[in-house]
């Protein structure tokens, strides 16, 4: 099963036999554990859900949910992977590691981007600025009208500042370049969503 949890490390560059040179991001991922298995019959779905890292001052609700899956698994993250068919052989308290990995295969990637804040218009959805000639009032960056005579009310969704970055983002047919099963490392070509230390989920297409 082609699924895991990890942390982003950072970018770094492989130099391939032929030299060329590939910018890769190296994400610290599992050990995992499967913490929970859903199925139709009981749930409705087909689910796989995955426990990551060592966390502290666990809730009982969450202790004893993964009591289940063996004494000593004390998942920081939990997140669960939906599909059609469950895997044979799966079962409650198995590890996932980057083994299941090869080189070559096409993964998708979902992190959390980074928060930029408040922003405006300029920055938030590259709207132009306004012109800056003899006269003008000064505010070049203002959002400017953002409504009309009729039906004398904004629609939604209309583009305003506001609060940007800081979302759910998935990076689709990411390659890996680079597998290193004893320091559970796995290197993806090209940028990964999130900043440093940050908690990314890697779904292979098996």
């Amino acid at each position: 099963m082609q699924v895991i949890l990890g942390t982003k490390i950072g970018m770094t560059q492989i130099i391939g036999e032929d030299g060329v040179v590939t910018p890769v991001t190296i994400l610290q991922a599992g050990p995992c554990a499967v913490t929970q298995i859903k199925t139709v019959q009981t749930d409705g779905y087909n689910a796989v859900q995955v426990g990551y890292g060592q966390g502290k001052n666990l809730s009982k609700s969450v202790t004893g949910h993964v009591k289940k899956a063996g004494e000593n698994i004390n998942p920081k993250v939990l997140k669960e992977f939906r599909v059609d068919e469950l895997p044979e052989g799966v079962k409650l308290g198995d590890a996932l590691t980057v083994e299941s990995f090869k080189l070559g295969d096409k993964v998708a990637v979902t992190g959390t981007s980074k928060g930029k804040g408040y922003a405006g218009t300029v920055k938030r959805w590259n709207f132009n600025e306004s012109r800056n000639t003899h006269g003008f009032k000064g505010n070049i960056r203002r959002v400017g009208s953002i409504g009309s005579m009729y039906p004398q009310k904004v629609f939604k969704g209309k583009k305003m500042p506001g609060r940007m970055g800081h979302d759910q983002v998935t990076v689709k047919n990411l390659v890996v370049a680079y597998i290193d099963v004893e320091n559970n490392l796995i290197g993806l070509k090209g940028a990964v969503p999130g900043p440093k230390k940050g908690i990314v989920s890697v779904e292979g297409k098996e």
